[in-house]
Protein backbone atom coordinates (compact mmCIF):
# COMPACT_ATOMS: atom_id res chain seq x y z
CA UNK A 1 0.00 0.00 0.00
CA UNK A 2 2.91 2.42 0.72
CA UNK A 3 6.03 2.92 -0.80
CA UNK A 4 8.61 5.95 0.37
CA UNK A 5 5.83 7.78 2.37
CA UNK A 6 3.39 7.51 -0.90
CA UNK A 7 0.25 5.60 -1.25
CA UNK A 8 0.32 2.91 -3.88
CA UNK A 9 -1.94 2.00 -5.89
CA UNK A 10 -2.49 -1.89 -6.19
CA UNK A 11 -3.90 -2.83 -9.46
CA UNK A 12 -3.57 -6.45 -9.42
CA UNK A 13 -4.95 -6.72 -5.67
CA UNK A 14 -7.98 -4.55 -6.55
CA UNK A 15 -8.49 -6.82 -9.58
CA UNK A 16 -9.08 -9.97 -7.92
CA UNK A 17 -11.11 -8.55 -5.06
CA UNK A 18 -13.48 -6.73 -7.20
CA UNK A 19 -13.88 -10.04 -9.20
CA UNK A 20 -14.43 -11.81 -5.96
CA UNK A 21 -16.65 -9.06 -4.64
CA UNK A 22 -18.99 -9.40 -7.75
CA UNK A 23 -19.17 -13.30 -7.33
CA UNK A 24 -20.26 -13.19 -4.08
CA UNK A 25 -22.81 -10.24 -3.68
CA UNK A 26 -23.94 -9.97 -7.21
CA UNK A 27 -26.07 -6.97 -7.97
CA UNK A 28 -24.94 -5.33 -4.34
CA UNK A 29 -21.95 -4.84 -5.67
CA UNK A 30 -21.53 -2.03 -8.04
CA UNK A 31 -18.48 -0.62 -10.10
CA UNK A 32 -20.72 1.80 -12.38
CA UNK A 33 -18.71 5.75 -12.75
CA UNK A 34 -21.78 7.90 -10.80
CA UNK A 35 -22.41 5.22 -7.97
CA UNK A 36 -18.83 5.13 -7.46
CA UNK A 37 -18.56 8.89 -8.01
CA UNK A 38 -20.91 9.66 -5.40
CA UNK A 39 -18.67 7.29 -2.86
CA UNK A 40 -16.44 9.43 -3.29
CA UNK A 41 -17.52 12.99 -3.28
CA UNK A 42 -15.88 15.22 -0.78
CA UNK A 43 -17.49 18.92 0.06
CA UNK A 44 -13.92 20.26 0.11
CA UNK A 45 -11.53 21.47 -2.17
CA UNK A 46 -10.38 17.94 -2.20
CA UNK A 47 -10.66 16.31 -5.72
CA UNK A 48 -13.10 13.90 -5.86
CA UNK A 49 -11.59 10.31 -5.58
CA UNK A 50 -13.41 7.69 -6.54
CA UNK A 51 -13.52 3.94 -5.01
CA UNK A 52 -13.13 0.78 -7.63
CA UNK A 53 -16.39 -0.90 -6.55
CA UNK A 54 -18.98 -0.18 -3.93
CA UNK A 55 -20.75 -2.96 -1.68
CA UNK A 56 -23.94 -2.30 0.17
CA UNK A 57 -23.69 -4.39 3.17
CA UNK A 58 -26.77 -5.45 5.35
CA UNK A 59 -25.01 -7.60 8.38
CA UNK A 60 -22.17 -7.00 10.49
CA UNK A 61 -21.26 -10.42 8.92
CA UNK A 62 -21.57 -9.61 5.34
CA UNK A 63 -18.82 -6.26 6.22
CA UNK A 64 -16.58 -9.08 7.76
CA UNK A 65 -16.71 -11.26 4.56
CA UNK A 66 -15.64 -7.61 2.71
CA UNK A 67 -13.22 -7.09 4.79
CA UNK A 68 -11.33 -10.63 4.62
CA UNK A 69 -11.57 -10.67 0.69
CA UNK A 70 -9.61 -7.09 0.57
CA UNK A 71 -7.44 -8.00 3.89
CA UNK A 72 -6.14 -11.37 1.51
CA UNK A 73 -5.89 -8.90 -1.73
CA UNK A 74 -4.58 -6.22 0.22
CA UNK A 75 -7.33 -3.61 -1.09
CA UNK A 76 -8.37 -0.54 0.67
CA UNK A 77 -11.78 -0.52 2.34
CA UNK A 78 -13.16 2.69 2.96
CA UNK A 79 -16.70 2.53 4.68
CA UNK A 80 -19.41 5.06 3.87
CA UNK A 81 -22.91 6.42 5.82
CA UNK A 82 -24.42 9.39 4.29
CA UNK A 83 -21.23 11.04 2.83
CA UNK A 84 -21.82 13.99 4.66
CA UNK A 85 -18.33 14.22 6.52
CA UNK A 86 -15.96 17.42 5.28
CA UNK A 87 -12.76 16.71 5.20
CA UNK A 88 -12.57 13.90 2.37
CA UNK A 89 -13.26 11.54 4.65
CA UNK A 90 -14.58 8.91 1.62
CA UNK A 91 -12.32 9.78 -0.37
CA UNK A 92 -10.29 6.87 -2.24
CA UNK A 93 -6.46 8.19 -2.98
CA UNK A 94 -5.27 4.27 -3.85
CA UNK A 95 -8.54 3.14 -4.82
CA UNK A 96 -9.94 0.20 -3.21
CA UNK A 97 -13.49 -0.71 -2.24
CA UNK A 98 -16.50 1.40 -0.88
CA UNK A 99 -18.54 -0.18 1.99
CA UNK A 100 -21.92 1.34 1.85
CA UNK A 101 -23.70 0.79 5.50
CA UNK A 102 -26.70 2.79 4.51
CA UNK A 103 -29.01 -0.63 4.21
CA UNK A 104 -27.84 -1.49 7.75
CA UNK A 105 -30.21 0.86 9.32
CA UNK A 106 -32.03 -1.03 11.78
CA UNK A 107 -32.68 0.20 15.70
CA UNK A 108 -31.74 -2.91 17.33
CA UNK A 109 -32.98 -2.69 20.84
CA UNK A 110 -34.02 0.24 23.27
CA UNK A 111 -33.59 0.25 27.12
CA UNK A 112 -35.56 2.90 28.01
CA UNK A 113 -35.18 2.04 31.56
CA UNK A 114 -31.89 2.22 31.25
CA UNK A 115 -31.74 5.10 28.99
CA UNK A 116 -29.82 3.26 26.17
CA UNK A 117 -30.29 1.63 23.05
CA UNK A 118 -28.65 -0.48 20.42
CA UNK A 119 -28.70 0.50 16.54
CA UNK A 120 -26.48 -0.43 13.61
CA UNK A 121 -24.77 2.21 12.08
CA UNK A 122 -26.87 3.19 8.90
CA UNK A 123 -29.92 4.54 11.33
CA UNK A 124 -29.90 8.23 10.89
CA UNK A 125 -30.12 10.45 14.15
CA UNK A 126 -33.61 12.04 12.91
CA UNK A 127 -34.87 8.04 12.21
CA UNK A 128 -33.55 7.49 15.58
CA UNK A 129 -34.93 10.40 17.10
CA UNK A 130 -38.69 9.11 15.51
CA UNK A 131 -38.41 5.98 16.57
CA UNK A 132 -37.79 7.07 20.08
CA UNK A 133 -40.50 9.91 20.25
CA UNK A 134 -43.34 7.99 21.58
CA UNK A 135 -40.98 6.34 24.49
CA UNK A 136 -40.14 9.75 25.95
CA UNK A 137 -36.94 9.61 24.62
CA UNK A 138 -34.15 11.20 22.32
CA UNK A 139 -31.05 11.11 21.47
CA UNK A 140 -29.54 14.53 21.94
CA UNK A 141 -26.33 15.07 19.19
CA UNK A 142 -27.30 16.81 16.67
CA UNK A 143 -24.68 17.88 14.07
CA UNK A 144 -26.99 19.35 11.97
CA UNK A 145 -26.65 17.42 8.88
CA UNK A 146 -29.28 14.30 8.85
CA UNK A 147 -25.77 11.61 9.68
CA UNK A 148 -25.72 7.75 9.98
CA UNK A 149 -25.02 7.52 13.75
CA UNK A 150 -22.05 4.92 12.20
CA UNK A 151 -20.21 8.15 10.85
CA UNK A 152 -21.37 10.45 14.03
CA UNK A 153 -19.23 7.42 15.80
CA UNK A 154 -16.37 7.51 13.63
CA UNK A 155 -16.00 11.32 13.40
CA UNK A 156 -16.52 11.62 16.83
CA UNK A 157 -19.25 14.15 16.02
CA UNK A 158 -20.65 17.03 18.23
CA UNK A 159 -23.25 19.79 17.39
CA UNK A 160 -25.65 22.31 18.98
CA UNK A 161 -26.26 20.45 21.89
CA UNK A 162 -22.92 19.64 23.22
CA UNK A 163 -23.16 22.72 25.27
CA UNK A 164 -25.30 20.29 27.67
CA UNK A 165 -25.16 16.87 26.59
CA UNK A 166 -21.36 16.07 24.98
CA UNK A 167 -20.11 15.15 21.74
CA UNK A 168 -20.45 11.39 20.34
CA UNK A 169 -17.07 10.13 22.73
CA UNK A 170 -19.85 11.14 25.85
CA UNK A 171 -22.59 9.19 24.39
CA UNK A 172 -21.39 6.17 23.41
CA UNK A 173 -21.35 3.10 25.27
CA UNK A 174 -19.65 0.44 23.11
CA UNK A 175 -19.48 -0.08 19.59
CA UNK A 176 -19.38 -3.37 17.52
CA UNK A 177 -16.73 -3.27 14.82
CA UNK A 178 -14.49 -5.35 12.15
CA UNK A 179 -11.02 -4.81 12.36
CA UNK A 180 -8.81 -4.85 9.70
CA UNK A 181 -8.57 -9.06 9.36
CA UNK A 182 -11.74 -9.42 9.38
CA UNK A 183 -12.81 -10.58 13.24
CA UNK A 184 -15.53 -8.88 14.88
CA UNK A 185 -15.27 -7.06 18.70
CA UNK A 186 -17.27 -5.58 20.86
CA UNK A 187 -15.72 -2.86 22.80
CA UNK A 188 -17.71 -3.10 25.91
CA UNK A 189 -20.66 -3.58 27.92
CA UNK A 190 -23.79 -1.29 28.50
CA UNK A 191 -23.17 -0.36 32.06
CA UNK A 192 -22.21 3.33 32.25
CA UNK A 193 -18.96 2.66 33.85
CA UNK A 194 -15.96 0.26 33.34
CA UNK A 195 -12.30 -0.10 34.79
CA UNK A 196 -12.38 -3.15 32.92
CA UNK A 197 -8.87 -3.25 30.08
CA UNK A 198 -8.46 -0.39 27.76
CA UNK A 199 -10.97 2.01 26.72
CA UNK A 200 -11.39 0.21 23.20
CA UNK A 201 -14.87 2.69 22.77
CA UNK A 202 -13.11 5.59 22.85
CA UNK A 203 -10.41 4.43 20.77
CA UNK A 204 -12.67 3.74 17.86
CA UNK A 205 -14.98 6.37 18.21
CA UNK A 206 -13.17 9.10 16.29
CA UNK A 207 -11.00 6.99 14.47
CA UNK A 208 -12.16 7.60 10.95
CA UNK A 209 -12.33 4.27 9.36
CA UNK A 210 -8.62 3.88 9.89
CA UNK A 211 -8.32 1.38 12.64
CA UNK A 212 -11.73 -0.51 12.02
CA UNK A 213 -15.68 0.29 10.62
CA UNK A 214 -18.31 0.14 13.32
CA UNK A 215 -21.24 -1.70 12.92
CA UNK A 216 -23.49 -1.47 15.74
CA UNK A 217 -23.34 1.09 18.33
CA UNK A 218 -24.45 1.48 21.89
CA UNK A 219 -25.81 5.14 22.80
CA UNK A 220 -26.87 6.81 25.70
CA UNK A 221 -30.16 8.12 25.51
CA UNK A 222 -32.34 11.06 27.22
CA UNK A 223 -35.61 11.71 28.37
CA UNK A 224 -37.46 14.94 26.77
CA UNK A 225 -37.84 17.06 28.65
CA UNK A 226 -40.38 18.36 30.80
CA UNK A 227 -40.33 22.04 29.08
CA UNK A 228 -37.99 23.43 25.94
CA UNK A 229 -37.91 27.21 25.37
CA UNK A 230 -35.67 28.63 22.33
CA UNK A 231 -34.59 31.95 22.83
CA UNK A 232 -32.62 35.09 20.41
CA UNK A 233 -31.14 37.96 21.22
CA UNK A 234 -28.93 40.49 19.26
CA UNK A 235 -25.78 42.08 19.92
CA UNK A 236 -23.68 45.11 18.33
CA UNK A 237 -20.72 42.74 17.91
CA UNK A 238 -19.46 38.83 17.70
CA UNK A 239 -17.06 40.19 20.61
CA UNK A 240 -20.46 41.56 22.60
CA UNK A 241 -22.45 37.87 21.40
CA UNK A 242 -19.10 35.68 22.39
CA UNK A 243 -18.43 37.79 25.71
CA UNK A 244 -22.22 36.79 26.84
CA UNK A 245 -21.49 32.99 26.04
CA UNK A 246 -18.37 32.94 28.20
CA UNK A 247 -20.38 34.93 31.05
CA UNK A 248 -23.35 32.03 30.49
CA UNK A 249 -20.88 29.03 30.78
CA UNK A 250 -19.00 30.85 33.34
CA UNK A 251 -22.51 31.41 35.61
CA UNK A 252 -23.20 27.64 35.32
CA UNK A 253 -26.37 28.15 33.19
CA UNK A 254 -27.30 24.51 31.93
CA UNK A 255 -27.97 25.88 28.73
CA UNK A 256 -29.11 23.00 25.80
CA UNK A 257 -27.87 24.83 23.01
CA UNK A 258 -26.11 28.20 22.65
CA UNK A 259 -25.56 29.30 18.79
CA UNK A 260 -23.50 32.11 16.98
CA UNK A 261 -24.70 33.78 14.32
CA UNK A 262 -22.41 36.72 12.40
CA UNK A 263 -24.54 39.40 10.68
CA UNK A 264 -23.32 37.84 7.46
CA UNK A 265 -25.64 34.77 8.36
CA UNK A 266 -28.54 36.21 9.80
CA UNK A 267 -28.74 38.02 6.35
CA UNK A 268 -28.48 34.28 4.55
CA UNK A 269 -31.24 33.37 6.82
CA UNK A 270 -33.71 36.11 6.22
CA UNK A 271 -33.44 36.06 2.93
CA UNK A 272 -33.55 32.07 2.19
CA UNK A 273 -35.77 31.69 5.65
CA UNK A 274 -37.97 34.12 5.14
CA UNK A 275 -37.22 35.61 8.82
CA UNK A 276 -37.16 38.72 10.08
CA UNK A 277 -33.94 38.93 12.43
CA UNK A 278 -32.42 42.35 13.01
CA UNK A 279 -29.43 41.85 11.19
CA UNK A 280 -26.74 41.58 13.35
CA UNK A 281 -24.09 39.20 15.61
CA UNK A 282 -26.74 36.59 16.74
CA UNK A 283 -27.36 33.91 19.61
CA UNK A 284 -29.78 31.36 19.23
CA UNK A 285 -30.32 29.56 22.79
CA UNK A 286 -32.59 26.70 24.18
CA UNK A 287 -33.00 25.81 27.44
CA UNK A 288 -34.22 22.44 28.78
CA UNK A 289 -35.43 21.37 32.20
CA UNK A 290 -39.11 21.68 34.51
CA UNK A 291 -41.21 24.60 33.61
CA UNK A 292 -39.78 26.99 36.10
CA UNK A 293 -36.20 26.10 35.10
CA UNK A 294 -36.38 26.92 31.97
CA UNK A 295 -38.23 30.35 32.91
CA UNK A 296 -35.69 30.87 35.45
CA UNK A 297 -33.05 30.14 32.88
CA UNK A 298 -34.52 32.32 30.11
CA UNK A 299 -35.18 35.12 32.95
CA UNK A 300 -31.25 34.85 34.32
CA UNK A 301 -30.01 34.65 30.60
CA UNK A 302 -31.78 38.01 29.56
CA UNK A 303 -29.91 39.84 32.25
CA UNK A 304 -25.98 38.43 31.00
CA UNK A 305 -26.70 39.42 27.31
CA UNK A 306 -28.08 42.82 28.76
CA UNK A 307 -24.91 43.65 30.51
CA UNK A 308 -22.88 43.02 26.97
CA UNK A 309 -25.52 45.08 25.34
CA UNK A 310 -27.80 42.47 23.93
CA UNK A 311 -30.97 43.91 22.17
CA UNK A 312 -34.32 42.63 20.94
CA UNK A 313 -34.01 39.51 23.58
CA UNK A 314 -36.86 36.97 22.53
CA UNK A 315 -38.06 33.76 24.48
CA UNK A 316 -40.61 31.32 23.38
CA UNK A 317 -41.81 27.79 24.82
CA UNK A 318 -43.88 27.50 21.46
CA UNK A 319 -42.93 24.65 19.08
CA UNK A 320 -43.70 26.26 15.60
CA UNK A 321 -41.43 29.10 16.88
CA UNK A 322 -38.85 27.18 18.51
CA UNK A 323 -38.54 24.47 15.13
CA UNK A 324 -38.74 27.76 13.03
CA UNK A 325 -35.81 29.02 14.75
CA UNK A 326 -33.44 25.85 14.31
CA UNK A 327 -34.77 24.64 11.00
CA UNK A 328 -33.60 28.29 9.74
CA UNK A 329 -30.02 27.28 11.95
CA UNK A 330 -29.70 24.30 10.28
CA UNK A 331 -30.34 26.05 6.43
CA UNK A 332 -27.78 28.05 7.16
CA UNK A 333 -25.49 26.40 4.53
CA UNK A 334 -27.80 26.76 1.84
CA UNK A 335 -28.76 30.14 3.06
CA UNK A 336 -24.75 30.81 3.28
CA UNK A 337 -24.60 29.99 -0.40
CA UNK A 338 -27.01 32.15 -1.80
CA UNK A 339 -25.20 35.10 -0.56
CA UNK A 340 -23.58 34.27 -3.92
CA UNK A 341 -25.04 32.30 -6.21
CA UNK A 342 -23.05 29.59 -8.35
CA UNK A 343 -20.25 29.65 -5.80
CA UNK A 344 -18.95 26.77 -3.78
CA UNK A 345 -19.07 26.95 0.69
CA UNK A 346 -16.16 25.54 1.73
CA UNK A 347 -16.58 24.79 5.61
CA UNK A 348 -13.98 24.89 8.53
CA UNK A 349 -14.13 24.90 11.85
CA UNK A 350 -11.66 25.25 14.92
CA UNK A 351 -12.46 25.38 18.69
CA UNK A 352 -10.54 27.27 21.52
CA UNK A 353 -10.92 27.98 25.04
CA UNK A 354 -13.81 29.71 25.79
CA UNK A 355 -12.29 32.31 27.11
CA UNK A 356 -10.32 32.87 23.98
CA UNK A 357 -13.66 32.57 21.79
CA UNK A 358 -14.55 36.30 21.05
CA UNK A 359 -10.63 36.64 20.26
CA UNK A 360 -10.58 34.26 17.83
CA UNK A 361 -13.83 34.75 16.08
CA UNK A 362 -12.99 38.46 15.90
CA UNK A 363 -9.96 37.64 14.54
CA UNK A 364 -11.39 35.42 11.71
CA UNK A 365 -13.77 38.20 10.56
CA UNK A 366 -10.43 40.68 10.17
CA UNK A 367 -9.17 37.91 8.34
CA UNK A 368 -11.20 37.04 6.02
CA UNK A 369 -12.03 40.89 5.01
CA UNK A 370 -8.03 41.69 4.62
CA UNK A 371 -7.63 38.22 2.34
CA UNK A 372 -10.95 39.96 0.28
CA UNK A 373 -12.99 36.32 1.46
CA UNK A 374 -17.05 36.16 2.04
CA UNK A 375 -16.19 33.76 4.90
CA UNK A 376 -19.88 33.78 7.44
CA UNK A 377 -19.19 32.48 10.53
CA UNK A 378 -21.48 29.69 12.54
CA UNK A 379 -20.37 28.43 15.91
CA UNK A 380 -21.52 25.90 18.46
CA UNK A 381 -20.45 28.89 20.44
CA UNK A 382 -21.05 27.27 24.18
CA UNK A 383 -18.05 24.86 24.04
CA UNK A 384 -15.74 27.81 21.92
CA UNK A 385 -16.47 26.22 18.83
CA UNK A 386 -17.19 27.69 15.41
CA UNK A 387 -17.22 26.99 11.80
CA UNK A 388 -16.28 29.51 8.91
CA UNK A 389 -17.57 29.05 5.35
CA UNK A 390 -16.12 29.84 2.89
CA UNK A 391 -17.78 31.17 -0.55
CA UNK A 392 -15.65 30.39 -3.38
CA UNK A 393 -15.35 30.67 -6.90
CA UNK A 394 -13.23 27.27 -7.53
CA UNK A 395 -12.24 28.31 -11.29
CA UNK A 396 -10.44 31.74 -9.35
CA UNK A 397 -7.07 30.29 -8.80
CA UNK A 398 -6.40 33.35 -7.15
CA UNK A 399 -9.39 32.85 -4.94
CA UNK A 400 -8.71 29.66 -4.14
CA UNK A 401 -5.20 30.23 -2.81
CA UNK A 402 -5.92 33.01 -0.53
CA UNK A 403 -9.20 30.35 0.95
CA UNK A 404 -6.22 27.91 1.47
CA UNK A 405 -4.06 30.71 3.34
CA UNK A 406 -6.91 31.34 5.58
CA UNK A 407 -7.73 28.02 6.77
CA UNK A 408 -4.00 27.34 7.08
CA UNK A 409 -3.93 30.71 8.87
CA UNK A 410 -7.33 30.18 11.19
CA UNK A 411 -5.94 25.96 12.08
CA UNK A 412 -2.41 27.87 13.56
CA UNK A 413 -4.60 30.61 15.05
CA UNK A 414 -6.81 28.01 16.82
CA UNK A 415 -3.82 25.87 18.52
CA UNK A 416 -1.42 28.90 19.26
CA UNK A 417 -4.65 29.69 21.46
CA UNK A 418 -4.16 26.35 23.43
CA UNK A 419 -7.07 25.27 21.10
CA UNK A 420 -7.62 22.68 17.99
CA UNK A 421 -7.49 22.61 14.24
CA UNK A 422 -10.89 21.07 14.42
CA UNK A 423 -14.03 20.67 16.98
CA UNK A 424 -16.09 18.41 15.18
CA UNK A 425 -15.24 18.09 11.50
CA UNK A 426 -12.46 15.34 12.17
CA UNK A 427 -8.76 15.34 10.30
CA UNK A 428 -9.66 13.00 7.22
CA UNK A 429 -7.00 14.26 4.52
CA UNK A 430 -7.80 17.73 4.52
CA UNK A 431 -6.16 18.92 8.31
CA UNK A 432 -3.69 15.99 8.16
CA UNK A 433 -1.26 19.10 8.31
CA UNK A 434 -1.94 20.54 11.33
CA UNK A 435 -2.36 17.39 13.59
CA UNK A 436 1.53 16.89 14.46
CA UNK A 437 1.34 20.99 15.17
CA UNK A 438 -1.03 20.18 17.44
CA UNK A 439 -0.46 17.37 19.43
CA UNK A 440 3.27 16.75 18.23
CA UNK A 441 5.72 14.34 16.72
CA UNK A 442 5.75 11.86 19.74
CA UNK A 443 2.18 11.75 20.09
CA UNK A 444 1.99 11.14 16.57
CA UNK A 445 4.14 8.56 16.60
CA UNK A 446 1.84 6.54 19.07
CA UNK A 447 -0.80 7.21 16.70
CA UNK A 448 1.14 5.25 14.16
CA UNK A 449 1.94 2.99 16.18
CA UNK A 450 -1.69 1.84 17.00
CA UNK A 451 -2.48 1.79 13.29
CA UNK A 452 0.32 -0.63 12.44
CA UNK A 453 -0.55 -2.86 15.16
CA UNK A 454 -4.07 -3.24 14.35
CA UNK A 455 -3.98 -2.46 10.24
CA UNK A 456 -0.24 -3.34 9.53
CA UNK A 457 -1.41 -3.44 5.75
CA UNK A 458 -3.01 0.21 6.12
CA UNK A 459 -5.55 -0.79 4.08
CA UNK A 460 -8.43 0.61 6.72
CA UNK A 461 -9.61 4.28 5.24
CA UNK A 462 -5.47 4.60 4.24
CA UNK A 463 -4.49 8.29 3.42
CA UNK A 464 -6.50 9.33 6.50
CA UNK A 465 -5.38 11.37 10.22
CA UNK A 466 -2.07 10.39 9.72
CA UNK A 467 0.82 10.53 7.07
CA UNK A 468 1.22 7.47 4.72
Amino acid sequence: MADGGVLMRNEEGIQAALGVLKQQFGERFQTGHSIREQHGHTTTWIPNQMPDGVVFAKSTAEVSEIVKVCATHGVPIIAYGTGTSLEGHVNAPAGGISIDVSQMDSVLEVNAGDLDCRVQPGVTREALNTYLRDQGLFFPIDPGANASLGGMAATRASGTNAVRYGTMKDNVLSVEAVMADGSIIRTASRARKSSAGYDLTRLMVGSEGTLGIITEITLRLQGIPEAISAARCSFPSVEAASKTVMAVIQYGLPVARIELLDTLVVKALNNYSKLDLPEGPLLLLEFHGSEASVAEQAETFGMLAEEEGGTGYQATATLEERNKLWQARHDAYWAMLALRPGCKAVATDVCVPISRLAEAVTASEAKANELGLIAPVVGHAGDGNFHASLLLDMEDADEVAKAEHFVSWLNDMAISMDGTCTGEHGIGQGKRPYLIKELGADTIAVMGAIKKALDPQNIMNPGKILAD
